[in-house]
């Protein structure tokens, strides 16, 4: 595989859901973002770009969702491929997101895991090129001027690009990785998940200590 591909944290959203920015939520003592950020460069990734407003890459296009997000990344950096996820898969790993970007590279194509358009390995080529330009040619500069509603999107959807790019889908090892934290309700089942998996760890450490006896 190539350095050639930039990593990209989506935390442009409003968090409208959660109640609070989903990219500040306490993660493995650290927050979401870090804990994004730091999987795409464990991928092997050289460099990692975060997108939103709040962050180094602002949007081109106001409230143009994800799709409006890699748009802004594609036209500030130029990079040849992007691997992009959102800020709220806590249960994401490395290994996965190797494998995604592994594939992609490999077949030259988008690739995503099934029923799920991101996390999303993406080459910045023709296809895409064409799609953004003619996605985004007829949004009027005056929305950033006067910006929309949040909760009214401008931009495609994410189905639409991938629809335009040639691509494949491959099946994740464990479908709780692409769990992601919408709610609150959601976040607290993570939370549950992991002290569920210390205890058992707990428990199989304290049975070893036992037979060591």
């Amino acid at each position: 595989m190539t350095n050639d591909c930039l990593g990209v944290v989506l935390a442009g959203g409003f968090s409208s859901r959660m109640g609070q920015d989903k990219a500040k939520l306490a993660y493995k003592n650290s927050d979401m973002l870090s804990f994004s950020k730091q999987l795409l460069k464990d991928s092997g990734l050289n460099k990692v770009v975060v997108s939103g407003d709040l962050h180094q890459v602002q949007d081109i296009i106001k409230n143009a969702g994800p799709v409006g997000g890699i748009y802004s990344v594609i036209q500030q950096y130029r990079p040849k491929a992007i691997l992009v996820m959102p800020v709220d898969l806590p249960l994401m790993e490395v290994s996965a997101l190797t494998q995604l970007r592994f594939k992609g590279e490999l077949s030259n194509k988008a690739c995503f895991f099934e029923g799920h358009n991101i996390p999303l390995y993406l080459p910045n080529n023709g296809y895409l090129e064409l799609f953004l330009s003619q996605a985004f040619k007829n949004i009027s500069s005056t929305s950033n001027k006067n910006p929309l509603t949040k909760n009214h999107k401008t931009g495609p959807s994410m189905r639409a690009l991938l629809s335009h790019v040639p691509h494949l889908s491959i099946t994740p090892e464990k479908s709780t990785l692409l769990f992601n934290t919408n709610t609150p309700a959601q976040w607290q089942q993570v939370k549950t998940m992991g002290q569920s998996d210390n205890s058992r760890l707990a428990e199989k450490n304290s049975a070893g200590l036992t037979l060591n006896k």
